[in-house]
């Protein structure tokens, strides 16, 4: 530590040796460096302040309706998009810097240079834009910031009503596209239905309902068939023998019991023919059975004979049953021939069994491509209305107001360059210049101070010192040089004070 002390204190030594040098280069550079700050030009700036309200009673009332723009999202990118080399290019349009540059070398400095001057700061919290600008010409900071505060309400105004329009154009298109679509698949399903209407089903009825309709139906024709049948029957059985006549004698004993059994045996028979078909044995049977049993009863009436044979041409019952009989048999052959149309009917049915779901399949694919090219044509008309809506929704000044808090006015005071700062940092710097320069000196010209230091630095046991005996004229030359080396560092704080005072009425 002491060896440092001594070291700093012949350091010092070896300044106020070489003090002048110092002095001297701490006056030039001072005088230099003031005056370069001097002749800075002076800086101007004015700023712009501009208050966007996002916040509209029409988004509440048109949720649902169409898609909201995000504005505060719109705002924001338009305000990070602003510094952009062609809005900085239509600046300089707007201001007329653009008659400056001959070059597009030059253009490209002045775009340069608004780019590197021009600042824009948001607040996300208020919605609150400041556009700044700074330039030694305070008209042209007053115009550029105008021009910059123009290009970004223009811009926020037109929102996006390009994107909207290219979507509606798109939108269009695909209407279009859709329409053919929906056009060609109608007439695929028209031109299907045409060509095999006749197996397509009806009234929401499939093959299978269709099937199992055409089955009931032939089944009640052939019961009702079976019904009339049987009523002819009965009607042809009172002509065999069964129907009274006036005048007629009825055989006593076996007679009488042969009209029975045919009763009975009848009514069996109706009964058996609503359970089975005619081909069922049971059926078979009792038919010839009752066959036999009329087929005897004739022969006895006829050995028997009747003295009422002569009245029964004008007899008025046997004129009405042979009415009834005629009326049943002409429904018997309209239930027959309604039978055999339900039974080719049916018949169809099962023959196009494997050709009928086929068909209903296709049928059912061409539906299903018509209807959703119907859905998405029907979804395009809406999107396509609910986009224009958007995009004026989004153009409208009601979305979004701006309030320009702070307009750009022409500066009357610069605001820079902090001559204050820069005439105290070249004071400082030749100070310290000035002791570089001294202690540089002393180092290229080493001398011994004192008996220690030539003792440290030779090695050798100092015997004894001479001292210095100054005569009149050395001592008042030494003091006229104090007293200018004073005077000088006095006006050179001075002149820093001077300069201060200046830069501060300025």
């Amino acid at each position: 530590m002491e060896q440092i002390i001594s070291q700093f204190l012949a350091n010092l030594k070896g300044v106020w040796k070489h003090r002048w040098i110092g002095f001297c280069t701490a006056w030039l550079l001072v005088l230099v460096g003031w005056a370069k700050v001097l002749s800075l030009p002076d800086q101007y700036q004015t700023t712009a302040r501009v208050f966007v309200d996002t916040q509209s009673i029409l988004k509440p009332l048109m949720a649902g309706m169409t898609s909201i723009p995000n504005v505060e999202q719109q705002v924001a990118i338009m305000s990070r998009t602003l510094l952009s080399r062609p809005n900085i290019e239509r600046v300089l349009r707007m201001v007329d810097m653009d008659i400056r540059a001959t070059t597009p070398r030059e253009h490209d400095a002045l775009v340069e240079e608004l780019l590197a001057k021009i600042r824009i700061q948001g607040t996300g919290a208020y919605d609150i834009y400041t556009i700044s600008y700074q330039h030694s010409n305070p008209r042209q900071v007053r115009d550029v910031v105008q021009a910059l505060l123009a290009i970004f309400l223009e811009g926020s105004f037109k929102g996006k009503r390009g994107d909207s329009e290219k979507a509606v154009q798109f939108i269009d298109d695909q209407i279009r596209s859709y329409e053919e679509k929906l056009l060609a698949a109608e007439n695929n399903v028209k031109e299907f239905k045409l060509k095999y209407n006749s197996l397509l089903p009806r009234d929401g009825m499939d093959y299978g309902a269709q099937l199992q309709l055409a089955t009931e139906a032939l089944s009640n024709a052939r019961l009702e068939l079976a019904e009339a049948e049987q009523a002819r029957n009965a009607i042809q059985a009172q002509f065999e023998g069964d129907e009274p006549f006036l005048g007629a004698v009825s055989t006593p004993g076996e007679t009488s019991e042969l009209d029975s059994r045919i009763l009975a045996l009848e009514k069996n028979l109706d009964t058996l023919r609503l359970q089975y078909t005619d081909q069922h044995p049971d059926v078979q049977g009792s038919v010839r059975l009752l066959q036999q049993l009329r087929e005897r009863r004739r022969e006895e009436r006829q050995k028997a004979g009747s003295p009422a044979d002569s009245a029964r041409a004008f007899n008025p019952l046997l004129q009405q049953m042979k009415v009834a009989l005629t009326e049943a048999e002409a429904r018997v052959a309209a239930l027959r021939a309604r039978s055999t149309e339900m039974q080719a009917r049916q018949a169809r049915l099962q023959a196009q069994r494997d050709a009928v779901p086929e068909l209903e399949s296709q049928l059912a694919q061409l539906n299903r491509d018509h209807q959703v090219n119907k859905d998405n044509f029907e979804k395009l008309i809406a999107r396509r209305e609910s986009a224009k809506l958007s995009g004026e929704l989004t153009t409208t000044t009601e979305m979004m107001s701006f309030k320009i808090i702070d307009p750009p006015t022409l500066p009357q005071r610069p605001v820079g360059p902090n001559r204050l700062l820069y005439y105290s940092l070249v004071l400082l710097l030749a100070l310290v210049a000035g002791v570089a320069a001294s202690l540089a000196a002393s180092q290229l010209r080493p001398t011994f101070l004192s008996p220690a230091d030539l003792r440290a630095a030779t090695g050798l046991r100092v015997l004894g010192a001479v001292q210095m005996n100054w005569t009149d004229d050395e001592q008042r030359r030494q003091r006229r040089e104090r007293l200018g080396f004073g005077a000088g560092s006095a006006c050179l704080l001075a002149g820093y004070a001077g300069v201060v005072l200046h830069t501060l009425l300025a």
